[in-house]
């Protein structure tokens, strides 16, 4: 590790402690991830973005501390947030293995327990780097329409990534939501629980990061994972159930809840995820 300075700067005014080294770490899409080795011998990750949105980084830390609440599921300390940057705990990655795959499994089913006040958040986040909007319905469905499909299917439409026919097809299937969604009450979920979002550990451990937290239909957390391949995602849900059983037909409902990311995706990247937005509506009609 050598010491980029103004990191390295930055780091020292926010934790009052120096820094020794530093080291960039890959895999960041959104934000610049950097790897501190400070002073007293532990370690930390700074996450820094030119011209971040304004509370871009105060929204994840407010969702790690929120997660972190019940004490269910491995989530990173904060250390530090302020605009321009994030500091949490560092956690020395692993690979994923059955056994921790089924202990992040009842993790999982304890924080969707935990619940939330209802379905939204009290402030407005992120996802990537698109505003989510959060504010509080009575309803799940009404709440899913409203707040996560219509949002992003507009900014998706105005950006050219959905046709009007595949727009046409999902805002035909908002009608039907109520009668497909089965109400519950809140859960607290992570959000944006796509496999790069939980990292594996040394010790056997899933944590929880980049969280886009809010009160919602657990179904939403389990549908992401199943959409972009979390390892041993079948030990996960089986463990999950043993703690927190899924209400029935919830296999049915996947596509329905991979209907939020999809749009998000065709939103910020385009290619062929308006399509499969539309392909997964059209499930339903």
């Amino acid at each position: 590790m050598t010491r980029q300075p103004a990191i390295a700067r930055r780091a020292e005014q926010l934790l009052g402690t120096a820094v020794v080294s530093t080291a960039p770490v890959a895999g960041g899409d959104v934000a610049t991830a950097t790897k501190l080795r400070l002073n007293d011998g532990s370690m930390a990750l700074m996450k820094t973005m030119p011209r971040p949105p304004e509370g871009f980084f105060a929204a994840e830390a407010r969702g790690l501390r929120w997660l972190a609440e019940p004490g269910t599921a491995l989530v990173p300390e904060v250390l530090a947030a302020e605009q321009d940057c994030l500091i949490i705990r560092w956690v020395e990655p692993g690979r994923p293995s059955t056994e921790a795959a089924e202990a992040f499994g009842r993790a999982l089913a304890g924080l969707h327990r935990a619940g939330a006040d209802g379905f939204g958040a009290e402030q407005d986040g992120f996802i990537g780097r698109l505003p989510m909007p959060n504010r509080s319905a009575p309803t799940w469905a009404e709440f899913y329409a409203v707040r996560r499909l219509l949002p992003y299917l507009k900014l998706a439409h105005d950006r050219g990534a959905v046709e009007y026919d595949e727009a046409a097809a999902i805002e035909s299937l908002i009608g039907r939501l109520t009668a497909l969604l089965p109400e519950e009450p809140p859960a607290r979920l992570h959000g944006d629980l796509w496999n790069g979002n939980v990292l594996w550990d040394r010790e056997g451990g899933a944590w929880l990061i980049d969280p886009a937290a809010y009160g919602g239909h657990r179904e939403v957390d389990l549908a992401m994972m199943a959409l972009f391949g979390l390892p041993h995602l079948d030990r996960v849900i089986g463990a999950y159930q043993d703690v927190n059983p899924l209400a029935a037909g919830w296999e049915s409902r996947v596509a329905l809840h991979q209907l939020f990311p999809l749009l998000v995706h065709a939103a910020m990247f385009g290619g062929g995820y308006g399509a499969r937005a539309a392909e997964a509506a059209r499930r339903y009609l």
